[in-house]
Formats: C-alpha cells, structure tokens, sequence
C-alpha cells in the first residue's frame, strides 16, 4: 500500500511541476469542443439534450487517450521500468497508485471541459450536476483502470502512441454506452436511478479487480 501512496504522489507532484498532461489534455478537449459548436453552432434544446452527451463523452475519452499514454512515461524517459517492476510488495499496487494518479488528472481536466462544454451547447449546469458528476467518476475507474494497464503493456513498443487508443477504445464501448446513457437521462433532467448506475459498477469493478489482479504480469513482459 505505501508503494500505492508513493506512485499516488509522485506522479500528481510531478505533473504539477511539469504540467505536461494536464495542458494537453485540456487544450485538446477545448479544441474538440469548438469543432463540434461549428458543426452545430443553432442546435435546439431538443437537439442538446439528444446529442451534447455523445459529444461530451467523445471529448473525454480521446482526452483520456492523451493522458494515459503518458502514464508510465516519466519512468520510461528515465529508464526506471527495471526499478519500478523491482519495488517490494504486490505489483497491483503499483497499479493502483498509477490509475489513481491518472484518474484524479483526468476527471479535472473533465471538469473543466464540461464547463466549456455547458457554456458553448448552453446547458444549464444546475439540471443533473450531480448525476453527471457521479456518472463521470464511476465512468473513469474503468478508463483509467484499463487504460493504465494497456499503457504499461505498450510503453516498450515504438508504436505505444497508436497501439494504446487501437486497444482501448474497443474495450470502452460498454463503458462509453452506459456512461451516455445515463449522461443523456440527467441532462434530460431525470432522477439518478441505481439501474442507471449499475452498468458502470459492475463493469468498473471488473475491469479494476482484473487489472489489479493481472497486472503482476504486465511488467514481467
């Protein structure tokens, strides 16, 4: 656990010195954001509710894409993999310590995405604030917990940057379909329902449980 602690502070005071991660992934987000408002610059309240949450949940997960490719990055750069798969204890809490990092990155930069985003769509943030927000981080233990893992798998390769979204972005699509399913019910201004939930629980605490459990063998590759 104190190597989950360790990686948990070392990788956010890292980031918050360098702020490498951080920048681009918001300016990414931005930038997605000001592509769809072009397509759609008139869209009726109607046509919001239906289609802000797919170009929510677009922007977040190609932002998300940028973050975790950097995941292992400053070990690597370093040449710190031997040292890090050598730390004491089980290899799963570094993976714990690595996703947890990603995963408080991630969900500000999503925070102010969606600022921008309910700002240029003109949604009113006061209608499902807390659906959504709920929604987003149940949504991101299984980005962050899948993607971590896949970034540690790829980090070796010379073609990390485009093998990491080819493997991850498949294994999101139950996340992503329940994640806006549920977007599109709170933006709608519906009660959060436990049956909305309980996809992004389940699938989640799945992929967490397996990452945790298998990524004993992800750094002995």
């Amino acid at each position: 656990m104190n190597v989950a602690w360790a990686l948990l502070w070392k990788d956010l005071a890292t980031e918050w010195r360098s702020r490498d991660r951080i920048v681009a992934m918001t300016v990414f987000s931005f930038l997605i954001i000001v592509v769809f408002q072009f397509a759609w610059p008139n869209m009726e309240p109607e046509q919001i509710v239906q289609l802000a949450p797919g170009i929510l949940w677009v922007t977040y997960v190609f932002a998300a894409v940028i973050g975790l490719g950097r995941t292992f990055s400053t070990e690597l750069e370093n040449d710190a993999m031997t040292a890090l798969a050598l730390a004491p204890g089980n290899r799963g809490w570094i993976f714990l310590g690595k996703a947890t990092a990603t995963w408080v990155l991630i969900t500000a930069v999503q925070a102010m995405a969606g600022l921008v985003f309910a700002l240029f769509f003109r949604v009113d943030l006061t209608i499902g604030l807390s659906g959504t927000a709920t929604i987003v981080a149940l949504a991101n233990v299984a980005i962050c917990s899948v993607g971590t893992r896949l970034s540690a798998m790829s980090v070796r390769s010379r073609f990390r940057e485009v093998l990491l979204p080819v493997l991850l972005i498949p294994t999101l699509i139950p996340v992503l379909a329940a994640a806006v399913t549920g977007t599109t019910a709170t933006v709608a201004g519906e009660a959060l329902a436990l049956t909305t939930l309980q996809p992004l629980i389940v699938i989640g605490g799945i992929y967490f449980i397996l990452c945790f459990l298998l990524f004993d063998f992800v750094l002995d590759e």
